[in-house]
């Protein structure tokens, strides 16, 4: 005969295993005051807990500076940029401390297009204008908001055109990348055509007059490196419109390299701040030079590392735990000390009763005593009564 052992339910085992003695169900008093303070207790355990989890999965951001050692890395330029004249009568290269060739950084396109823009497309381009005027001049708290928004532009491109009219395209859209030694350097785009030379450059304008240049222009895109989400382009929805032919447009670009770490690791991508000087080319009145748009640029000796305010994992639980804990083991004491309190305050409030309805008993009780009777009130008491009844 084979004796077989019954298994144990899931909970039976499951309460055997819990490491921590529980109270028996007859030493416990249940209290209002106990049961309030239990509610505030889950109440604050809930909060603690929602603060925790959104610090570790939407954490702020810190920012530090440190010294560029990278020198041998390339820089990406990424160009958009509308003007108002032909593209036959312009040209657009860079020319940096290398001396290399102007070809050897890439090629842009130039495309022939209308430069008066449509009423959706100047809507469009209006609000890119506005937001990112208002991003770069006024003081607010949006950086936080766009470093966690997870958008590598807060704009999309510009919308196409839908009707074509009716005359010739009068304008040269300039667009595309190109990949740049992390030198200082200078991007211009200018009339004529480019003549690379080794070790220098030329423009060929030999043909043109002054009548035909125009350098209205438009800027839809100007960054450098990769998107990345928080990265204020300043000079982009910026357009400068002007009526002198000869006139001379240049900014000043400090470009910053900048090193995000994400989620899936580390991304480098570049900041710039610019400065822009607009002045007419008149060789008669002393102001020389070549009309053209010019984006003078230079690579900044620090970086900014940018990273999440944001503990390991582990730690970060180790410190949920001990958070919870803290306030479930404060909350005992705190019961205990209403429990104090409230018996304490109710047994004098007793007490005090007490004593009062004792002594309006006492009062009541000598009321209701009578005074003792003198001998002749006992002798009229007893004459005035009969001594037999009938």
């Amino acid at each position: 005969m084979v004796l077989r052992q019954r298994r144990k339910p899931i909970q039976q085992i499951v309460t055997e295993l819990d490491a921590f003695p529980k109270v028996e169900e007859t030493y416990v008093e249940q209290t209002a005051a106990g049961a309030s303070v239990s509610i505030l207790t889950f109440i604050l355990v809930v909060l603690l807990l929602h603060s925790q989890i959104s610090y570790y999965y939407w954490p702020s951001y810190k920012f530090r500076f440190s010294s560029d050692a990278d020198l041998s890395s390339k820089l990406k330029l990424n160009v958009d940029i509308t003007v108002a004249m032909p593209c036959d009568l312009i040209g657009a290269d860079i020319l940096d401390k290398t001396n290399q060739n102007a070809f050897s950084f890439g090629r842009l396109r130039e495309d022939e297009t209308w430069y008066e823009l449509e009423e959706h497309q100047k809507t469009y381009f209006e609000e890119v204008s506005r937001l990112n005027s208002y991003l770069r001049e006024e003081y607010h708290q949006l950086q936080d908001v766009l470093w966690k928004s997870g958008f590598s532009r807060l704009y999309g491109d510009m919308p196409a055109r839908k009707l074509t009219p009716d005359y010739e395209p009068d304008g040269c859209r300039v667009h595309g990348s190109l990949t740049l030694n992390k030198v200082a350097g200078n991007f211009h785009i200018t009339a004529g055509k480019v003549l690379p030379i080794s070790g220098a450059h030329a423009h060929l304008t030999t043909f043109m007059q002054e009548h035909e240049y125009n350098f209205t222009h438009r800027i839809e895109k100007l960054s450098f490196g990769d998107s990345v989400a928080g990265i204020i382009q300043p000079l982009e929805g910026e357009e400068k419109l002007t009526d002198i032919n000869l006139m001379n447009f240049q900014y000043y670009i400090e470009v910053v390299p900048t090193l995000v770490d994400g989620y899936v690791g580390k991304k480098t991508t570049y900041q710039y701040s610019v400065k822009e000087l607009a002045r007419p080319i008149s060789h008669n009145e002393g102001s020389h030079g070549t009309p053209g748009i010019y984006f003078k640029y230079d690579i900044s000796a620090l970086k900014v590392e940018v990273t999440k305010d944001r503990e390991p994992f582990w730690q970060w639980l180790v410190q949920v735990c001990a958070g919870v804990g803290g306030v479930c083991a404060t909350s005992n004491l705190v019961a205990l000390l209403v429990k104090w309190c409230v018996q304490t305050v109710c047994c004098r409030l007793g007490s005090a009763a007490a004593t009062a309805d004792g002594a309006s008993r006492n009062s009541t009780n000598k009321a209701s005593v009578k005074a003792p009777m003198t001998k002749n009130q006992l002798n009229a008491s007893t004459e005035s009564q009969p001594l037999f009844s009938s």
